[in-house]
């Protein structure tokens, strides 16, 4: 697993709370975590189930054709009945299909790379991508989970929470240093939050990944519940000024994506 991926503690208290469901899905949960096949004797260290336990939960998945084992490898990996469950909900509950004219007029327009992105459990949930003309190797991908507090998309969405939905996201947050510009603390990101909300839009000052830089808006309801986030990024520092004069292009786009989901897939109750 990458060091990136830190939503298993999340997954250990919500299995906690819902017995046998959540400890089920807490394991496949572990599984794809590990994004390739992997033996149970590497899954067993990463669980806090007895061993007996954790196989009997591992048999009940593949039965279920939720997970796929490998007789010959001795691995587990996500079975198709769990990819045929992703792409629907990919389809039903995601931005992503929404947003996709208007992430590939920006592309086209910019040139550079976009990333759309939701709010999963104050992480943050990459749902869209569109690579530049010339693609940057980074960590964001589509399906990829990251930190929320030192990313664009993150910190654009964070901003825009109520007060008590913010308090749960931050409490989850470790505040794990990644570059020497990462917000350390919740008064830093707090004071952060604030400048976001007067100026629209977000920053990553290569605070995820160095020589990352990019600026996202918020993808906000009617009545501005947070949808998403919407973000042009640059692996050229030096194109500061560049990515600010797509600040208004960039919350024109948000602002579209969050009309067509109004009428469409997230109306108001």
């Amino acid at each position: 697993m990458t060091k990136h991926q830190d939503p298993l503690a999340t997954t250990s208290q919500l299995a906690n709370q819902d017995g046998t469901v959540g400890r089920t899905l807490a394991v496949l949960d572990l599984v794809a975590g590990f994004a390739r096949p992997v033996r149970f004797a590497e899954i067993l260290p990463c669980s806090d189930l007895p061993k007996a336990t954790l196989y009997r939960f591992l048999q009940a998945l593949t039965n279920q054709e939720m997970l796929a084992f490998d007789a010959d490898r001795q691995t587990y990996a996500p079975g198709l009945r769990l990819v045929r469950l992703a792409h629907s909900a990919w389809a039903q509950s995601s931005l992503a299909p929404i947003a996709a004219p208007f992430l590939d007029e920006l592309s086209q327009e910019t040139g550079e790379t976009i990333h759309l992105a939701q709010l999963d459990h104050g992480m943050v949930l990459y749902v869209d991508k569109r690579n530049a003309a010339r693609p940057v190797e980074m960590f964001s991908q589509s399906g990829k989970v990251g930190p929320s507090y030192c990313t664009g998309v993150g910190k654009a969405m964070l901003a825009f929470l109520p007060e008590d939905k913010l308090k749960d996201a931050i409490a989850r947050t470790s505040f794990q240093r990644y570059t020497p510009t990462t917000l350390a603390d919740e008064a830093s990101l707090r004071a952060e939050l604030e400048a976001i909300r007067t100026r629209k839009y977000a920053w990553d000052n290569e605070e995820h990944e160095p020589g990352i830089v990019c600026i996202a808006a918020p993808i906000l309801s009617n009545s501005g519940r947070v949808l998403g986030a919407l973000s042009i990024t640059t692996a050229n520092a030096q194109d500061r000024a560049k990515l600010e004069s797509y600040a208004p292009r960039v919350l024109q786009t948000a602002a579209s994506i969050a009309q067509a989901a109004n009428t469409w897939r997230f109306p108001e109750q």
